[in-house]
């Protein structure tokens, strides 16, 4: 064996133990890893597939993109909430902000996905208009209790609707681009390196909607240091948001189990973009500590089908949340868009085994849209594609077409009559007698 072929072969086992794919990401010319482009909540190859089984209408990719085409915060209609020039989720004189800049942050994320899903440069337009106008008008992020954690669910979507603007052909000037991320790193990267900085003190949810964040901002600003820094916290901070701390390896309880579940979900929800967005970037994050994130969303998914799980009092990083003697029920069955990522990492490109994530899919699937950002069956659904539930139509059918019929339509309610006109199917309401109208036209 050569001197240059045992180098090599060090170098695999070494990427290996990290679990890297060693293909995905090139070299720099110091030797460093470069950073795939874009590559935090979409790539390349996940863009071409996307846009594939829309055009093929595939279920359940295509119904997760008419959830998100029918985004009220979509499209050239949307009319900015902001921008502020300060902005809070709990100050007392600016809390007033958070649902508006929250809001407004969303849409350029939303438009910036339609941009990349279309091709329609109207989107990216949008997207950028709405984070320059906040470029050019915020000035701070008041101290606050919640003002990490705002960095963090709002910086996410800033950073990834940055990243797919400045690596596809959207047509945006660079300095348009830079300007924003000037915003980015001085009032939401300054408080996410806070919250690296400080003592544990916060549930687990905070440190993993941080991480997901700071991991974003480094992939977008090519910060390498940054990005070993945020894999380094999830792997091993002395914080309730690691892997470590917030999955019992044994069980897959939550460190926030005995809270309630909307916060379970939330934590699993920034756990598995942190895993996804390094999964892009060549690490595989998943597999830490023999799958335990798989653990933690089979846990989550089955006690809220209804099953009993097992429980223990948590004793938590910070010694302030160790008092919840029984898992919560707040919230229970309430499911958030969160499982699709996990389920297609674990059962369709490992292999393995999620019964009641794949039950509760089974249940509410096509995943649509959370507030921190994840789009569900749209971005992470990459197997073939699935048979349509029974009486699911696409209510975006082309009728302006010349040949355009209301063959495959029916109506359920006797003496309703389809037609087109006028490019579109109009419902022909009938009179019943126990009820004025059956029936609506559209």
């Amino acid at each position: 064996m050569t001197h240059r072929h045992f180098l090599r072969g060090l170098l695999l086992v070494l990427l290996s133990v990290w679990g890297m794919k060693a293909e995905s990401a090139g070299l720099e010319e110091n030797g460093e890893k470069s950073f795939v482009h874009p590559g935090i909540v979409v790539t390349k190859e996940s863009v071409s597939r996307m846009k594939d089984y829309i055009a093929r209408r595939a279920y359940p990719v295509y119904e997760g993109f008419l959830l998100l085409k029918s985004s009220p915060r979509v499209g050239e209609a949307y009319k900015m909430n902001g921008p502020y020039p300060y902005i809070s989720r709990d100050h007392p004189d600016y809390k007033y902000t958070s649902n508006g800049m929250s809001s407004d942050f969303s849409a350029a994320y939303e438009d910036a996905l339609m941009w990349v899903l279309t091709d329609n440069r109207m989107y990216a337009r949008k997207s950028m208009d709405i984070l320059s106008a906040y470029a050019s008008t915020l000035q701070g992020i008041p101290e606050s209790n919640d003002r990490m954690l705002l960095a963090g669910l709002e910086g996410f979507k800033i950073a990834s609707a940055l990243e797919i603007l400045k690596h596809t052909d959207s047509g945006i000037p660079g300095t348009e681009i830079e300007n924003v991320v000037a915003m980015l790193k001085e009032h939401f990267q300054r408080a996410m390196d806070d919250f690296y900085a400080m003592p544990a003190c916060t549930n687990g949810n905070w440190g993993l909607i941080v991480t997901k964040a700071y991991m974003a901002t480094a992939i977008l600003t090519d910060d390498r240091e940054m990005y070993d820094r945020a894999k380094d916290f999830y792997l091993n901070g002395e914080d309730n948001g690691t892997i470590r701390n917030y999955i019992d390896g044994e069980t897959g309880q939550l460190q926030e189990s005995g809270r309630d579940q909307q916060h379970s979900m939330l934590g699993l929800s920034a756990m598995a973009m942190v895993c996804e967005v390094a999964w892009h970037q060549g690490d595989d994050l998943y597999g830490l500590l023999d799958n335990r994130f798989l653990k933690g969303c089979e846990y989550v998914a089955r006690y809220n089908l209804g099953y009993d799980v097992p429980y223990k009092v948590w004793k938590d990083v910070t010694g302030k949340y160790s008092n919840w003697p029984v898992i919560s029920e707040k919230g229970r069955g309430v499911i958030r868009p969160i499982f699709e990522a996990p389920f297609n990492h674990y059962v369709h490109r490992r292999g393995l085994e999620m019964p009641y994530t794949e039950e509760l899919l089974e249940k509410f699937r096509p995943e649509g849209f959370n507030p921190e950002g994840d789009c569900g069956s749209l971005l992470f659904y990459e197997a073939a594609p699935l048979p349509a539930p029974e009486g699911l139509g696409h209510l975006d059918e082309d009728f302006a077409r010349a040949d355009a019929t209301v063959a495959g339509w029916t109506a359920v309610t006797s003496g309703v009559e389809l037609a087109v006109d006028d490019g579109c199917m109009v419902v022909h309401c009938a009179k019943q007698s126990d009820v004025p109208i059956a029936g609506t036209s559209s």
